[in-house]
């Protein structure tokens, strides 16, 4: 393994890692730097890789200009039995960045040149500045500024994070004079942002059945809700033969759940549009203002490079682990879903996803009786119902909407899903059955029963 134009090699933490973080963000297609490994790609690990990632994090946060935060992850990983850490940068929108030591400066910007972290010249600097994105969310002064943050609070104490008093600085809520910004309003307890879900009874918009509206709240509340809204439309079919039970969600719950996340994070909310979710019976359309960000191609979109339209929102997504890491969204969709799926204007980024072939209630089982078809939300469960259960957290709850949605789901699709290990996912398991509102109909080769009613 060499050094590329976007993988940066360090054996140890050094005095160095600002400057070649600022020269990834103001690179089109940001970085990966890795500390533990030296230039030739040997692997010498991190005595205290704990310790190193707080004072990364802390000296990032303080050391560089316009704020990067919501543009980079740190991640620990093992490798030759050895810890290093990997740094995932994503290219920023308010180039030029640079070190707050030396300012605006040919000393004090970078960018990525080949494999290395090369000064830049006062005249790109100039033409950056002068593009600079100046119209965007951390910008605009939020209309109303008797804003209350109480929800988003609780979701931060649930996530075990606590905000103190200055939390709408920490979280960049506020503009420069101090005043709540545009990303502190979509986040107040109370706003005039509307989220639309509708449903038709065919392919095309003549026939509206279903109106659903969220938002007016936090946008991580509306979030939540537009997930659960559509994981119960997500209905699994069943087709049970003399041999097994057959199942299939229409739209696969992973990828579905990241498209819904990737177009609240991502759009584009200046002009005060919304993300729209459309659902028809032979597809999902949710769409999603803002085309495509400036200098990020087709084909590094689809590559998973991250340059995230709505920073601070993507730094709050990540916290409360609606979000995995920087750059992980696309891909996880493609393993399911083709490119054709994607269509991109101007204007608008739309994702497409096509219902699977299901069966219906006149499906004959091998046995001579009639199959049919079981909701997604296992016989009426829906998000709401599992809600209400006092007796389980709002992890266990996320858990048992995903089982409800899709009673064949595996340990490793509910840890995909919310961004936990496989281990916690066994311990949330055994509580939810432990309670009674779980069991495991046929063993490892069969499905899980929700059982929420008697609750």
């Amino acid at each position: 393994m060499t050094e590329t134009n976007r993988i940066e090699y360090k054996r140890e933490l050094s005095d160095g890692l600002e400057k070649e973080v600022v020269a990834f963000l103001n690179y089109r297609e940001g970085g990966i730097i890795h500390i533990g490994i030296d230039k030739n790609g040997n692997t010498y690990g991190l005595a205290d890789a704990d310790a190193d990632q707080l004072k990364i994090k802390d000296r990032l946060k303080n050391n560089i200009r316009p704020s990067a935060l919501g543009l980079f992850d740190i991640v620990s990983e093992e490798r030759d039995n050895k810890n290093i850490l990997k740094i995932i940068v994503a290219s920023g929108s308010e180039k030029p960045y640079y070190l707050k030591k030396y300012g605006m400066s040919e000393k004090g910007c970078y960018i990525r040149l080949g494999s290395a972290a090369e000064p830049m010249p006062q005249k790109m600097i100039d033409e950056l500045f002068a593009k600079r994105t100046r119209n965007s969310i951390s910008k605009i002064k939020a209309g109303r500024q008797d804003l209350s943050f109480g929800q988003l609070k609780i979701y931060y104490e649930e996530s075990g994070h606590t905000l103190g008093k200055a939390f709408a600085k920490n979280l960049e809520l506020l503009t420069e004079d101090g005043a709540f910004n545009y990303a502190g309003y979509l986040l107040a307890d109370k706003n005039n942002t509307s989220i639309k879900v509708a449903k038709y009874s065919g392919t095309t918009r003549t026939d509206l059945i279903e109106s659903n509206e969220y938002g007016h709240e936090c946008l991580v509340k509306a979030t939540k809700q537009v997930i659960d809204k559509i994981a119960v439309e997500n209905r699994t079919t069943t087709k049970i033969t003399a041999k097994e039970r057959q199942q299939a969600n229409l739209w696969h719950p992973i990828a579905l759940r990241e498209a819904i996340i990737n177009a609240f994070v991502h759009n584009d909310y200046t002009n005060e549009i919304t993300p729209k979710f459309e659902i028809f019976t032979d597809r999902i359309e949710i769409t999603s203002a803002g085309g495509l960000p400036e200098g990020l191609s087709k084909q590094e979109f689809f590559e998973g490079f991250s340059v995230p339209r709505n920073k601070e929102l993507m730094r709050i997504f990540k916290d409360l682990e609606l979000v995995e890491q920087l750059g992980s969204g696309i891909p996880r969709i493609l393993e399911h879903y083709g490119k054709e799926s994607f269509s991109f204007s101007d204007n608008f980024l739309r994702m497409t996803f096509s219902a699977k072939e299901v069966a219906d209630e006149s499906t004959i089982r091998e046995d001579g009786q009639k199959g049919g078809v079981t909701g997604g939300a296992m016989g009426g469960v829906t998000g709401g119902v599992i809600d209400a259960i006092e007796a389980l957290t709002n992890r266990q709850k996320e858990v048992l909407k995903l089982i409800a949605s899709n009673t064949s789901i595996t340990y490793n699709e509910i840890a995909e899903a919310l961004s936990i290990n496989e281990s916690a996912v066994g311990k949330h398991i055994t509580t939810i059955k432990n309670k009674g509102f779980l069991i495991r109909q046929g063993g490892t080769q069969g499905y899980w029963e929700v059982n929420v009613k008697r609750k």
